[in-house]
């Protein structure tokens, strides 16, 4: 099963996060207070980043969660938008790398 990945930046991630829960109807599977925050729904896979090397509400990047997926890879389109595709294994591999804190599972 493939969902759209979705990632962009904000510099407001506790507002963010409210604002995102309530739009889409749950809370962050996984986050990391002042930097990160994961939703993942049926249907999307929906990110927020304090990244200072993007402007707030920034798209960071577009993607694929897709169970079938060997390994983590990225792309560029030809607008040079990158496109991700991983498993949610691979995306919590690489949250629990960056914030070891976060000991982040997927559900299935």
């Amino acid at each position: 099963m493939k969902k759209l990945h979705i990632a962009i930046s904000t510099n407001r991630i506790e507002e963010s996060i409210k604002d995102y829960s309530a739009r889409l109807g749950v809370e962050p599977c996984s986050q990391m207070p002042n930097e990160y925050a994961l939703w993942r729904t049926d249907s999307l896979n929906f990110s927020i980043r304090q990244d200072s090397s993007c402007a707030p509400g920034e798209l960071r990047h577009l993607g694929w969660e897709d169970d079938s997926a060997p390994a983590f890879s990225e792309e560029k389109d030809v607008n040079g938008i990158g496109w991700e595709r991983f498993s949610a294994q691979q995306q919590a591999d690489e949250i629990n790398h960056l914030w070891p804190a976060a000991e982040y599972r997927p559900k299935k």
